[in-house]
């Protein structure tokens, strides 16, 4: 088999799983309310700014073990990304959760270019980086030539997987993702039955924001640089990968974010990484066209 393909299939793996992490963000938000969170790639882009803000403060306290390093980076750049996103439910969606479907939308857009000028603002405008924290790479020879993989590359593959299976933990075997399930199939059904549903919204966003802080540290330490429009083009790639594996559904989110970070990376290997974010909205719009609801989604029925 081609080295090269082997070697694209790899960096797709790494991307995917990271898209897929920032897409169940997308797709929970839409589960539960029915509407987009456009605000999310930001929730992301600001993740990225906490994790190398964290990385700087911990390193400048004298904490320089790899291990204790970005546990302590993650704790504090989830928790505080937690905040963000709790607070985006607060103000942006909450007042108009009786509103027209286009108020929220409207909300969550503004809300977007807010989070950008204000890290613009405080941060500056141009490009930010980190330097590489975990150095090495394991290499597998074969007949056809090798493959490299990074330390940091193994380090993302890792982390992406626990965090998906943690969560899928959670929404399938606890009290909270049976909340969830249940606000998600019949919100009104829910809260006769007890249920606080305005709790339960707010905790998706907050989970929603805890997968993009994840994917916003293992990012950085991917590529080491990132500025304050990241989250868009980042946001807009997971939205894909959300509709392209199903939008409101969990394991649809992960899977097309795996589908669209390998076709991605094979794009870019055989035509031009100069077109692929061309490439990632033009399958969006071929997914809308012929199948909207995605593939692990199923169409919407009217209930009459």
């Amino acid at each position: 088999m081609d080295a090269l393909f082997l070697q694209q299939m790899v960096n797709g793996l790494t991307l995917g799983s990271v898209y897929g992490l920032i897409a169940i963000g997308y797709t929970m938000v839409y589960g539960i309310i029915g509407m987009i969170n456009f605000a999310h790639g930001e929730v992301y882009m600001i993740s990225a700014y906490l994790s190398a803000i964290t990385l700087a403060l911990l390193a400048f306290f004298g904490l320089h073990s790899f291990p204790l390093l970005i546990l302590g980076t993650l704790i504090i750049t989830v928790a505080i990304t937690c905040a963000y996103g709790w607070v985006i439910e607060r103000v942006a969606y909450k007042p108009l959760r009786n509103s027209t479907r286009l108020a929220p939308l409207i909300s969550a857009i503004g809300i977007s270019l807010i989070l950008q000028n204000y890290v613009q603002l405080t941060q500056g405008a141009r490009q930010q980086g980190i330097p590489t924290l975990l150095e090495g790479a394991a290499r597998l020879d074969f007949a056809g030539g090798f493959v490299q993989i990074t330390y940091t590359k193994i380090f993302i593959l890792l982390a992406s997987f626990i965090g998906m299976g943690v969560l899928t933990y959670i929404i399938k075997c606890t009290r909270l993702g049976r909340m969830c399930r249940a606000t998600q199939q019949d919100r009104k059904m829910a809260s006769i039955l007890g249920i606080n549903t305005d709790r339960v919204i707010s905790y998706v966003f907050v989970i929603g924001a805890a997968m993009a802080a994840l994917a916003g540290v293992l990012i950085t330490m991917n590529y080491g640089t990132f500025d304050f429009y990241a989250g868009f083009i980042i946001g807009i790639k997971a939205f894909t990968a959300a509709v392209l594996g199903g939008i409101g559904s969990l394991p649809g989110a992960m899977l097309g974010g795996l589908i669209l970070g390998i076709a991605e990376a094979q794009f870019s290997s055989v035509i031009n990484s100069d077109y692929k974010d061309v490439f990632s909205f033009a399958l969006l719009v071929v997914i809308l066209i012929f199948r909207p609801q995605g593939l692990l989604g199923r169409p919407k029925v009217t209930k009459v």
